[in-house]
């Protein structure tokens, strides 16, 4: 069986407490995982301060172009997985072990790799948006460095999310990477893409590891970035050295002339809905219009129900498997316990004609569902799930902005200069389009949540003798 090392300081080690990662249709054994524990991580990152030097030796140009050879390896070379065993993986191998342990289909395992490449490649573009143009050369001279390494608690719901954390490298601080239990699969050949490109192996720690030891990254980063569910991160919020990558509560707003055209609106809906098998912060989980929200909740119902569940090497899935059935099963009872407590009606119901929990070659689905709910506060108008899932509800015009609540990306479909000047003056909104455009499309040179150079950099004053 494969065995994915820890990376102390780049260098690959076996511990010997490991975890082994199955595949989610039979439960064949897939990999063999070393985990750290929270001693030798706080051992490790004593050395912080010194390998971050093997990153500030390099001049920008070379982690710039260092980064573009990265992007073409990470999607086409063998690369090692276990230096000590000589085990590698190409890029088949890469795509069918994480589509086995997560649950992701291959197709969307390629879109996401794609994803991370087209990040790797845009490295210019996303280092001037994120310090707004400064130039980068100069950052040493003109700003205070917070962190001699970037820790990152990782997710295994989206592999795409894993861009977000390269572009520290880039910016000369060296990674502490805890990867999700599901999907060490893409930190680690990220990783291993990046040396092979040109930067110091001492730049990468990775450290499959448990709570305390996820604790200890958190504790121990002067930065850090942390995704999880709102229960898993509510105890760092307030820590302004923590990054927050929680739920993302995006929404679709479209005003009263966008509802009277609500057709040619439906292909963007469902693909900020439904895209990425509706696993992304960015996906939308509300829908709100000013009126004819039932009737606009029945058009799209139809067109979401039309997703069905498929096995993962099929070219057409457009759904994720769940890792954890039991997780499926808990989701489906909650959400039919809330639509029985009354305010709210599954338009999928009547279109999908069978239950919404599944299964399909071995594997656990919660097909696509849309509530039409009557008010703006009910349960299920505020709940965010790992399938595709979203409510619509009716909110007046004037009131939609002070409503809105912690919104990671709102798509506002409206011409009207008060609307928009309204959602563009709340606090509640990190990202936001003007325009039928999806909540899930992105662009590289804005920052994602938050911004990871402002996170990393401070500005300072700098003043010298005159000569």
């Amino acid at each position: 069986m494969k065995h994915l090392p820890i990376l102390r300081a780049g260098r690959p080690y076996r511990s010997l407490t490991r975890q082994t990662l199955t595949d989610i249709r039979n439960g064949a054994p897939v990999a063999e995982v070393s985990q750290a524990n929270g001693g030798l991580i706080a051992r490790d990152l004593l050395g912080s301060a010194a390998r971050q030097k093997t990153l500030a030796a390099l001049d920008m140009a070379t982690l710039i172009d260092a980064c573009a050879r990265a992007a073409d390896l990470f999607l086409e070379a063998e690369l090692p997985l276990d230096e000590a065993s000589g085990t590698t993986q190409t890029r088949d191998d890469f795509l069918a072990d994480q589509s086995a342990t997560t649950g992701l289909p291959r197709v969307l395992c390629e879109r996401n790799m794609e994803k991370i490449a087209t990040a790797l490649r845009l490295m210019p573009d996303i280092l001037r948006g994120l310090s707004r143009g400064v130039d980068l050369d100069r950052v040493t001279r003109d700003y205070r460095r917070e962190a001699d390494a970037l820790g990152a608690i990782l997710p295994s719901n989206s592999p795409g999310v894993h861009s977000l954390w390269v572009p520290a490298l880039a910016m000369k601080v060296p990674v502490v990477l805890k990867p999700g239990a599901q999907e060490p699969w893409t930190p680690m050949r990220i990783a291993q893409a990046m040396i092979s490109a040109g930067f110091p192996a001492e730049a990468f720690g990775f450290y499959p590891t448990d709570h305390t030891g996820a604790g200890e990254i958190l504790m121990r980063c002067q930065r850090a970035l942390f995704f999880g569910d709102a229960r898993t991160v509510d105890a760092w919020r307030g820590e302004g050295r923590i990054q927050i990558h929680g739920p993302g509560w995006s929404k679709m707003v479209l005003d009263g002339q966008a509802v009277d055209r609500r057709e040619s609106h439906m292909d963007v809906l469902v693909d900020a809905i439904a895209a990425n098998g509706g696993r992304s912060c960015v996906n939308a989980s509300a829908v709100w219009v000013p009126r004819d929200g039932k009737a606009l909740a029945d058009d799209l119902a139809r067109r979401l129900a039309e997703i069905q569940a498929r096995p993962l090497d099929d070219g057409a899935a457009q759904l994720a498997a769940f890792a954890n059935p039991k997780l499926a099963e808990l989701l489906d009872q909650r959400i039919e316990a809330q639509l029985a407590e009354g305010g709210a009606e599954d338009m999928t119901a009547k279109y999908r004609k069978g239950p919404r929990l599944v299964t399909c070659d071995g594997c656990t689905f919660l097909l696509p569902t849309l509530i039409w709910c009557e008010r703006a506060d009910h349960p299920l108008a505020k709940a965010e799930y790992l399938f595709p899932f979203a409510a619509v509800c009716e909110v007046p015009e004037s009131e939609m902005a002070a409503r809105l609540g912690p919104t990671l990306t709102l798509s506002l479909v409206s011409e009207r200069r008060d609307l928009i000047e309204a959602m563009l003056d709340c606090r509640h909104i990190d990202r936001i389009n003007i325009g039928a455009i999806p909540t899930n499309r992105v662009r590289w040179d804005q920052p994602h949540e938050g911004n990871l150079f402002e996170l990393l950099y401070k500005r300072r004053a700098v003043q010298r003798e005159p000569v």
